[in-house]
């Protein structure tokens, strides 16, 4: 893949929105050049189209609002969800520069922010982690975060028609395995394998959360070196062969990365192999590879040394985000549930009633340990589900931190149902690719951008594109 210019990013604030209020500061045009003044305006959604009230009235299916200044003109949402079903999900009032979409449907409303993708990712690198993070860490971040990005709009050109296609095919898929799951016996549902990736985006590029990279406007974007990072690195991206690298991070690997097929689909991406997050090849006292039961158990139930165990407190501090500050625990973790608890967060996230929970079996595991087929063996009915981040938004309330766990049943007398269920885990995220905290800790004890990336990203090198 190739480019001459820097491409301009259409970023997905908000869908299904009822009504949206937020503020102009300065002047922005619409489409036919009318100007609408600063102020605030509220846009709702009414049969399929935009009513907006404020300084200026308008009612369309779309509404373009362009700044009169990409430099000077900004635009302020509120109630933006970050963290979407999320541990940390909350609503921030956020500020952005660039162009302003409001579309209706009739599911509502999306919002969508368009600029220049420079410009974003000096955003997305000062909201997936702290924009005071060590500056080679600002910069591997940049590098791979406009790689992920390049290579998926490179892929949406190239396979548009096929896309739409599979989704339409995977849609009725999840439509009838939904059905299986409310209406037919229980012998009807063997196994659900689900992946999750960003083909669902058709109105925009890319969404500004955590499913594809978290972008909150200029808000966070406090530090030089946050500029700094992105005007260094300007149009680099990691390479490999002739294509650019469909560059993967994770907040935490738990001291091994893992493979690509593990996480989405089964496809061998070369430059996305499992990688000991540690100085050396090898960690010290363990035995691989980690996909074996016995050795996932030994890994996990211990704290090998790794990069992304060494944090201090003080870099943690530095480093992530003050809602991310929250989750202190994401090397090594434990959630307990009691069988009333498990029974319940199972059976409502699936939509499936298993009755009282016999066995939470591993059947599957990556290279990292982490999970990729469970079986859930329940009183009522007996299921195997997949992949990784399917186990772990049936397994909590939100999502665990990972699907890299082993499980500790407790009988407080003989029974067949457990009392109590004790998930301890390693990790914080899928674990492909780049670990934030592990880079972010190389970049601390000194290591270049350039090392940093030949550690993640197997036989990779950058390349400058524009």
């Amino acid at each position: 893949m190739s480019t001459s210019n820097e491409p301009v990013i259409r970023v997905g604030l908000m869908t299904t929105a009822r009504e949206v209020r937020f503020g102009l500061s300065g002047i922005f045009r619409d489409a036919r050049g009318n100007a609408f003044p600063e102020g605030d305006y509220v846009a709702i959604s009414e049969n399929g189209v935009v009513k907006l009230h404020g300084e200026m009235t308008e009612s369309s299916q779309t509404i373009t609002l362009n700044p009169s200044g990409f430099d000077v003109d900004r635009f302020t949402v509120s109630g933006v969800k970050i963290g979407l079903n999320f541990h940390w999900e909350r609503e921030e009032s956020q500020r952005f520069q660039g162009g302003l979409t409001i579309k209706a449907d009739n599911d509502g409303l999306t919002l969508i922010n368009e600029l220049p993708l420079e410009a974003y990712l000096i955003s997305v690198i000062s909201s997936e982690m702290s924009a005071a993070s060590p500056p080679e860490f600002l910069k591997a971040h940049a590098i791979v975060s406009r790689s992920w990005l390049l290579a998926q709009l490179h892929k949406k050109s190239r396979t548009l028609l096929k896309t739409l296609a599979q989704l339409h095919k995977q849609g009725a898929r999840s439509l009838d395995q939904k059905e299986q799951a409310a209406d037919q016996s229980p012998a009807s549902i063997d196994e659900i394998i689900r992946w999750y990736d960003r083909e669902s985006h058709l109105d925009f590029d890319v969404c500004a959360d955590d499913h594809c990279q978290r972008y909150q406007g200029i808000s966070k974007a406090f530090s030089q070196a946050a500029f700094d990072a992105v005007h260094d690195t300007r149009g680099k991206v990691l390479v490999y062969g002739d294509d650019v690298c469909d560059a993967r991070y994770s907040k935490s690997c738990g001291g091994m990365t893992e493979t690509y097929s593990a996480v989405w689909e089964d496809e061998d991406v070369p430059y996305l192999k499992p990688v000991y997050d540690g100085p050396g090849d090898e960690a010290p006292g363990h035995r691989l590879p980690l996909s074996v039961e016995v050795n996932a158990e030994d890994w996990i139930t211990s704290s090998p040394l790794a990069y992304c165990e060494m944090v201090t407190a003080d870099l943690i501090g530095r480093i992530l985000p003050g809602f991310d500050q929250e989750t202190r625990d994401f090397y090594r973790w434990e959630v307990e549930y009691s069988q009333e608890e498990i029974s319940e967060v199972i059976g409502a996230r699936l939509g499936i009633e298993f009755g009282r929970i016999r066995a939470l079996v591993p059947l599957e595991r990556g290279e990292s340990g982490r999970i990729i087929k469970l079986k859930i063996a329940g009183e009522k009915r007996t299921l195997i589900i997949g992949k990784e981040l399917e186990i772990r938004r049936a397994l909590s309330r939100s999502h665990l931190y990972s699907s890299a766990f082993i499980v500790q049943p407790s009988r407080e007398q003989p029974a067949d149902f457990p009392a109590r269920f004790k998930l301890v885990g390693a990790g914080w995220g899928h674990g492909v690719g780049l670990c934030q905290i592990g880079a972010a800790v190389m970049a601390d004890r000194g290591h270049s951008h350039e090392e940093i990336l030949n550690h993640y990203f197997t036989n990779a090198t950058i390349s400058k594109l524009y």
